[in-house]
């Protein structure tokens, strides 16, 4: 697929190039949410409006990540990832000239549109570029990218917006989208083949198989899950939370241990799926569940949601290249591009069930008590879901082998 060598290497330097282009796009996304206050101010809107960015962003994610794939699937994909970077950078840059509320949004919106395809098509590339007992390790390693932004980048832009206007967060990133395409046009390898690139057609019927679906129903319910709590973790921490809950100054410190956390699980993800890919695809949708439902009784001690708080971590980004790798393998050939992407916005896609799901529980009862356990419980789903997927699996491996005895006989 990729340059020739007689022996890959462990961690080729083009995975880190793919590495530094999560990185951006992960500042991008989550930055905004400690800029709400500085951007209402400065654009005179409300905080709600501010609000809608992030939604705006998330919806686009979900919408662009399919349709770029289709735009971009005549393109090598070296040439698919730099141009991506390309609508990255220059979604960016409006961003932080945008002069009103409108335009900050129809920015937000071209910028989200490349992150689902990058994403997509670069779990691809990062699978091709290594040894076959390391494609899950080298999808980890790629978004890793993704969790050390919501680790240092999200806190590193929030104060570079509170020192010098949000305007200037934007034109960080923008500064980073030209570093990372300069290195993704360096470093990453062009494709070896000769052969055109697969048909859109071609790659949706590709994913158009019961194994794909389910993988993407897996991941929308599991990561549905992560964000039924994670969206109002601020909320349970200073509201729910012991006797009168953290002070604000707290949720800051406490984050950090959650991105710490999706660091560790990230990478352990990874390695695990390396070496047995369905007891670690069922392992971590069942250590999520656990630990949501355990959350809901750290509810009233600090020190317990310290704890689970970097759980929750480690449980939701253990299942990211598990889950991601289950996607690519069952849609192997053509569709493997457009499948990927698809599961890029079906993360999205639970993220937004999510926090919708956490609202309703919060807003309309049982209240914010029982957002951990619902949250488990639509975990628990998506482990369903999984185990089906994985039964089939054995009945049609049984089928092949009664096949092939009665044709030899």
């Amino acid at each position: 697929m990729f340059a020739p060598s007689l022996s890959k290497p462990r961690t080729p330097l083009a995975l880190y190039a793919l590495t530094a282009g999560a990185f951006g796009i992960g500042t991008t996304e989550f930055v905004i949410m400690g800029l709400l206050l500085q951007v209402a101010a400065d654009l005179h809107v409300s905080i709600a409006a501010a609000g809608l960015l992030i939604t705006g962003y998330a919806l686009g994610v979900f919408v662009g990540a399919p349709l770029l794939t289709a735009a971009t699937s005549r393109l090598h994909r070296k040439t698919a990832l730099v141009a991506l970077m390309l609508i990255f950078t220059v979604g960016n840059l409006a961003s932080a000239l945008a002069p009103n509320y409108t335009v900050l949004m129809i920015a937000r919106v071209i910028t989200s549109l490349a992150h689902g395809t990058f994403f997509g098509v670069g779990a691809v590339v990062a699978t091709g570029l290594v040894a076959e007992d390391r494609k899950a390790s080298a999808i980890s390693i790629m978004f890793t990218g993704l969790t050390v932004a919501t680790l240092l980048g999200v806190p590193a832009g929030a104060w570079l917006g509170h020192a010098y206007g949000w305007r200037a967060t934007f034109w960080a990133v923008t500064a980073i989208g030209v570093v990372a395409t300069a290195i993704i046009a360096l470093l990453v390898p062009s494709d070896r083949s000769d052969t055109a690139p697969a048909l859109f057609l071609e790659e949706l019927r590709g994913i158009a198989k019961l194994q794909v679906l389910l993988g993407l129903l897996m991941t929308v319910l599991g990561f549905a899950g992560v964000f039924t709590v994670f969206t109002y973790i601020q909320a349970i921490l200073t509201g729910v939370t012991g006797v009168t809950g953290f002070a604000d100054s707290s949720v800051s410190p406490i984050l950090l241990v959650f991105g710490g956390g999706l660091v560790v699980g990230n990478l352990l993800g990874g390695r695990l799926a390396d070496r047995k890919l369905t007891p670690t695809l069922l392992g971590s949708l069942i250590a999520l569940a656990i630990v949501l439902g355990a959350m809901t009784f750290a509810l009233h001690s600090k020190p317990a949601m310290i704890v689970f708080t970097g759980l929750l971590g480690i449980a939701a980004f253990a299942t990211v290249a598990p889950l991601q790798l289950r996607v690519l393998q069952k849609a192997a050939g053509s569709g493997q591009s457009l499948a990927s992407s698809f599961n890029i916005a079906a993360f999205n896609l639970g993220n937004a069930i999510g926090a919708w799901l956490g609202g309703v529980v919060i807003t309309h009862g049982p209240g914010m008590t029982a957002v951990t356990w619902v949250a488990a419980l639509v975990t628990i789903s998506g482990l369903v879901v999984a185990l089906v997927s994985v039964r089939l699996d054995s009945v049609r491996r049984v089928e092949s082998r009664t096949s092939a005895v009665c044709a030899s006989a």
